[in-house]
Formats: C-alpha cells, sequence, structure tokens
C-alpha cells in the first residue's frame, strides 16, 4: 500500500468487522476504530503500513477501554443493517441479532480468536503473533469456537 488512504479504506471495514463481533457494539467499534488508526499514525507514522499491527492496537485499544467502561454489549442500531424491504430487513436483522447473540455466549478468549480469524483476513500466523500463542493453539481455539458457535446457533433455531 503506497499511502494512508489506500491502507485505511482497505482495512477499515475489516477492522470495523472484528471489533463489532469482539463488542458486540456498533458506537464502540467506530469509537476504537478511530482510536486505533489514530494510534498507529502517531506512534508508526506514515512509512510503514502492517495490517497485523494495526489489529493488535485495536484489540489492545479495545481491552483498554472495556476495562475502563465495563461496558456490556448491546446490538447496533437497526438503521445500520439496510434491506431492500421491510419483511426481509426483518429476517436480516433477525439473523444478525442471532449470531451476535449467539457470539457473545463464547468465552472473551474464544470470541477474539474466531472474530480475528473471520473480520482480519489475517493468516494464522498473524493471529498466533497477535493473541501471543502458537499458531496450532489458534487452529485449535478457532475450530472449537467454530463448533461452538454453531450449536449455539442451532439451539437458537428451536
Amino acid at each position: 500500500m503506497e499511502n494512508f488512504a489506500e491502507f485505511y479504506s482497505g482495512t477499515k471495514e475489516r477492522l470495523y468487522s472484528y471489533l463489532v463481533r469482539m463488542s458486540g457494539n456498533a458506537e464502540l467499534s467506530r469509537d476504537v476504530l478511530q482510536e486505533s488508526f489514530t494510534k498507529y499514525l502517531e506512534r508508526y507514522g506514515r512509512e510503514k503500513f502492517s495490517v497485523p499491527l494495526l489489529f493488535t492496537i485495536a484489540r489492545n485499544t479495545f481491552f483498554d477501554d472495556t476495562r475502563k467502561r465495563h461496558h456490556t454489549a448491546e446490538l447496533p442500531p437497526d438503521k445500520d443493517i439496510p434491506g431492500p424491504d421491510p419483511a426481509e430487513e426483518l429476517l436480516i436483522r433477525e439473523d444478525y441479532r442471532r449470531v451476535i447473540d449467539s457470539l457473545q455466549q463464547l468465552s472473551p478468549t474464544e470470541r477474539e480468536v474466531l472474530s480475528l480469524v473471520i473480520s482480519s483476513g489475517l493468516s494464522y500466523r498473524a493471529v498466533s503473533e497477535i493473541m501471543g500463542t502458537s499458531e496450532s493453539n489458534v487452529k485449535v481455539k478457532v475450530h472449537r469456537a467454530r463448533l461452538k458457535l454453531r450449536t449455539l446457533l442451532k439451539a437458537g433455531e428451536r
């Protein structure tokens, strides 16, 4: 990536998606996203851009903010989820809520590792570096978290 604008536009959606999965809160996710890019620029400048480093900054910023505010998970406002017609929009919103609710039932570690792998587009190796664990441990945790999430989603269908 040649400049910060390209870096920002190429990573903001993935980072936002990761943060929403982690927090379940759209407003908090936007705040942490903005703060993460600001911290990245202040600390590392505009010379070299690293997606894993940005995700590490966002992860740490999210945990710092959570400790400070003691947030509970909230669903994003319904207006953030577009839909072509009201009936389809309602179904999409219900599915979205079910997934977010199920994600919130995972342990923080399960939610974090699954969110990083799904949202970031980073390799298992990069995720293992962010989390400070081995690559094989990340793979095992992702597999177990996916199984648990699948079970939670199936239980919610009944």
